[in-house]
């Protein structure tokens, strides 16, 4: 009988940001074999931008139990808990780490260690910059998971290009779309009253990164305002000052919103974002993956031109797209009306059944590995020492790992808790390095530019 009918599923989700969690806790949940009783073990990579408390009730993606980190540490664990299923939802390099510490791990545990777990990775949202390189740190993976036709195809021609096995990529969907579809543009209710038109900005931490531009985009915003009084216009936010994402932010909207006077019936607002699309009209972006959550529930859609369609602001994904539009249109009253192939080539709008089909070939190729008699093959990632011998061995270093996968002599006993001393360091430390990027980075930088 089937692995996954006959006990629980003991996955595990390694995590390195608050988005990531998110990801990869509802991935778990997407792609677990039918009929199984899921026991997720969530673990935060410590790190710069390991998740606040704020942020993870934000996500509201619940876990068994919950712990901090380092990568070490998480092979420890892996080492001691007979998972089932790992899911990687880290950085390329923490990816690749995590793979060559496993793969030791698989080697260091003899004939009477548990089954190596099913190894799953991908990414969080669009991917539009590094795609080679963040590829083959991933690759070795038993699922690589693309969210879209579109980037499955590009993942296994990178693989294929290499010459490396793309056998493991695996067409997804982004795992939390969802929600209520568009209703239409509110209309005043039998007393007069009603919704008000809601306009919603989604900021992204680190698109543009440059002052001028995020404050020209603010301007806009509060411009398109004031010019229609009657409507509530939100600024969504990630994170609040002073907490990190997946990316450093090191101008927060919060302080530059301060010196712009906005009118009242634009708000700051954070949650979640299903439930700020619940009251969406219209959803404006420069490229956040909240345009595909948009998309995929019919709301209208507006990635915008103003500072150019330009790889390094990731809007050129939305080329085809039909969304792409400029504040000096959305004020004149233009809706972007979506290129049905082109979001259906994405993963989206696909309706409910449809949608939910998108995870059957990962849960059929997971219970396929789950029933497979015998121990699974070891990880071959493409880069090894042999392949990679200028680049790998910096990148384990990193996560306190030697080349072959070993912790590195000197590190911290992995089972060991720091002490209350050493946590509370810790903590001063991170705020220290979140005030340097926050505050003194750009000064520094406005500086040498004088």
């Amino acid at each position: 009988m089937p692995v996954s009918a006959t006990k629980s599923l003991r996955v595990a989700v390694l995590a390195d940001s608050d988005t990531r969690w998110k990801w990869g806790a509802l991935t778990a949940n997407r792609i677990a074999p039918e009929y199984a009783d899921i026991r997720l073990d969530g673990y935060l990579l410590r790190g710069r931008a390991t998740p606040t408390a704020r942020q993870l009730d934000e996500v509201g993606v619940r876990a068994d139990a919950l712990h901090e980190v380092t990568a070490v540490q998480f092979l420890h664990a892996v080492r001691q808990e007979p998972y089932d299923v790992l899911v990687l939802a880290l950085v390329g390099g923490g990816v690749q780490a995590m793979l060559h510490g496993l793969g030791r791990v698989q080697e260091d545990g003899g004939a009477g260690r548990p089954k190596r777990p099913v190894v799953v990775t991908g990414y969080v949202g669009v991917v539009y910059e590094k795609l080679a390189d963040g590829l083959l740190l991933r690759h070795g993976a038993d699922l690589v998971l693309a969210n879209s036709r579109q980037d499955a195809d590009r993942f296994r021609a990178v693989y294929e290009g290499v010459g490396a096995d793309a056998g493991s990529v695996t067409e997804v969907a982004l795992p939390f779309l969802g929600g209520a579809a568009y209703s239409g543009e509110p209309g005043p209710s039998a007393e007069g009253g009603g919704r008000p038109y809601t306009v919603v900005f989604a900021a992204q931490p680190s698109v543009p990164e440059n002052r001028r531009d995020r404050t020209y985009l603010l301007n806009r915003l509060v411009g398109h305002a004031r010019r229609h009084p009657e409507r509530e216009v939100l600024l969504k936010l990630r994170s609040k000052p002073g907490e990190h994402t997946t990316h450093i932010e090191e101008l927060p909207y919060q302080k530059l919103v301060q010196r712009l006077d906005p009118p009242a019936n634009l708000r700051l607002v954070y949650g979640h974002m299903g439930e700020v699309l619940d009251r969406t009209d219209l959803l404006v972006t420069v490229s956040s993956t909240a345009a595909l959550e948009s998309l995929h529930r019919r709301i209208p859609t507006a990635v915008l031109t103003d500072l150019g369609v330009r790889e390094a602001l990731g809007n050129h994904h939305f080329v085809g797209s039909g969304c792409l539009a400029s504040w000096d249109q959305l004020d004149a009253g233009h809706r972007p009306v979506p290129d049905e192939e082109w979001v259906s080539r994405q993963g989206v709008a696909a309706g409910g059944a449809a949608y939910d089909r998108a995870f059957d070939t990962a849960r059929a190729r997971i219970t396929e590995l789950l029933d497979r008699p015998g121990d699974l093959p070891p990880l071959a990632p493409y880069y090894t020492p042999v392949t990679a011998p200028g680049y790998l061995p910096g990148l384990l270093a990193r996560h306190h790992l030697g080349p072959d996968g070993t912790p590195l002599p000197g590190t911290p006993a992995a089972g060991k808790e720091p002490g209350p001393v050493r946590q509370i360091v810790r903590r001063a430390a991170r705020g220290a390095y979140r005030h340097g990027v926050q505050r003194v980075a750009p000064v520094i930088r406005r500086m040498g530019e004088l």
